[in-house]
């Protein structure tokens, strides 16, 4: 195998992959159905010709920049790990961060909204972290309203999370609402195609693009927030950083929000906005 992992790790550097051997030992650890670590452990073993014949096709996609977790089938978050697909976005580190500090904004959640489901990996982690608490996963799009649905199935979480095919709140009933978490498009239509290759050739373009100035929808959610949450129910975002977040900030104060304040991604990037209803 060592040969193996060595031929594949130059044709993943020479496609400009950023971690050529890592990625090699993730997929052919995935194949074999081991950790890394064990992969080590076996690496004078030999591959037998089906598993190097698959190992190949799946070198090959990746060199295409399809995304390492769609290869594999599945992306861990948090304490979940999630099925993937094409019709939904490779959940993200950054994004972990969104549904700590929900929870520690609303520690004692009942009910919560997750928009822009996608995966189901926000309702699905509110859900594990948080027992007592209902969700609600909501998405616009119903292939991936497929993938979150099995996945709040394989994790046994059925009979409290519900994954609705609406847009935004529309599905959602009157004031009751304690917390709404949403990471929705925000990517400015522009700069789509700056996007790494991963990103841009190979996940949903409705997941991504954000409008004009990727705060179409983001304002649309927090005009209507209002009147779904509970008083003191607050309202959490994810943003691209930069000078979306000023922007959404005032939006919330606007919008009648309290206590509205900001929060740093793993890089250092204030991504994160959040208020309260009064």
């Amino acid at each position: 195998m060592r040969d193996d992992l060595a031929a594949a790790t130059a044709t993943l550097a020479r496609a400009g992959v950023e971690t050529p051997r890592a990625d090699a030992e993730w997929l052919l650890a995935g194949l074999l159905g081991v950790g890394r670590a064990t992969l080590a452990l076996g690496l004078e073993s030999r591959l037998d010709a089906e598993t190097a014949r698959r190992y190949a096709v799946a070198v090959r996609r990746r060199a295409r920049r399809e995304p390492l977790q769609r290869i594999l089938g599945w992306e861990g978050f948090r304490d979940v790990r999630l099925h993937v697909t094409r019709d939904v976005l490779v959940p993200r580190p950054e994004t972990e961060m969104l549904v700590e500090w929900s929870l520690a904004l609303v520690p004692s959640v009942r009910l919560a909204v997750d928009v822009g489901t996608g995966s189901g990996c926000i309702a699905c982690s509110i859900a594990t972290e948080r027992p007592a608490a209902l969700v609600i996963a909501v998405d616009s799009s119903q292939a991936a309203a497929v993938v979150a649905r099995a996945n709040v199935d394989a994790l046994g979480l059925r009979d409290r999370v519900a994954v609705v095919v609406t847009d935004l709140l529309a599905a959602v009933g009157g004031r009751g609402v304690d917390l709404i978490v949403a990471n929705l498009p925000y990517i400015p239509t522009g700069t789509l195609s700056t996007l790494a290759p991963e990103v841009a050739r190979h996940e949903p373009a409705a997941a991504l693009d954000g409008g004009e100035d990727g705060l179409v929808l983001i304002r649309r959610l927090i005009a209507i927030a209002p009147g779904r949450l509970t008083a003191g129910g607050a309202l959490v975002l994810e943003t691209a950083g930069g000078t979306q977040t000023p922007v959404v900030v005032e939006l919330l104060r606007t919008a009648g929000f309290t206590g509205v304040a900001t929060r740093q991604d793993l890089h250092g990037v204030e991504r994160f906005v959040a208020g309260r209803w009064s």
